[in-house]
C-alpha cells in the first residue's frame, strides 16, 4: 500500500520550490487554506504533491498518526494514500502539484471518506 511522505525543511525558497516542480513534471497551483476543521480520512484518484509555503497545520498518516506541517516542508500524497488535512486556525497557503492539467476541486475530490466531511456541498 502506498503510503504519504512528509519531507520536512524539503525547501527554503520559492525557487528551490519550482525547480523540484519542474523535475516532476507535475503541474502547479497555489491553494490558501483558510481556517477549516480537521477533515475525515479519505484518499485521491491521483498522485499530489504540495509544498507549505507560509503557515502551520497538521495531516494525519493511514494509521491517524498526527504529522505537523510548516513552511518548508514537502507532502508527498500517492494515489491511494489514506490521509487526512488537519485542522487549520490560521491561514497556510501550499503550491499544490498534480500529474496533468485538470479541475484542480476535480482533482482534490476526497475518495471514501472515512467520516462526515464538514463543508457543505463539497
Amino acid at each position: 500500500m502506498t503510503k504519504m511522505t512528509v519531507e520536512h525543511g524539503f525547501f527554503k525558497t520559492h525557487d528551490e520550490v519550482m525547480q523540484d516542480i519542474a523535475k516532476t513534471g507535475f503541474w502547479p497551483t497555489t491553494y490558501v487554506s483558510e481556517t477549516s476543521p480537521e477533515l475525515p480520512l479519505h484518499y485521491h484518484k491521483q498522485d499530489i504533491i504540495g509544498y507549505v509555503m507560509e503557515g502551520e497545520t497538521y495531516v494525519l498518516g493511514e494509521d491517524r498518526e498526527r504529522i505537523a506541517l510548516s513552511a518548508g516542508d514537502k507532502l508527498i500524497i500517492p494515489e491511494g494514500a489514506w490521509h487526512a488535512e488537519g485542522e487549520v486556525t490560521d491561514k497556510v497557503v501550499y503550491i499544490v502539484t498534480l500529474p496533468e492539467p485538470m479541475a484542480f476541486l476535480e482533482a482534490l475530490a476526497p475518495q471514501e471518506p472515512q467520516g462526515p466531511w464538514p463543508f457543505e456541498g463539497a
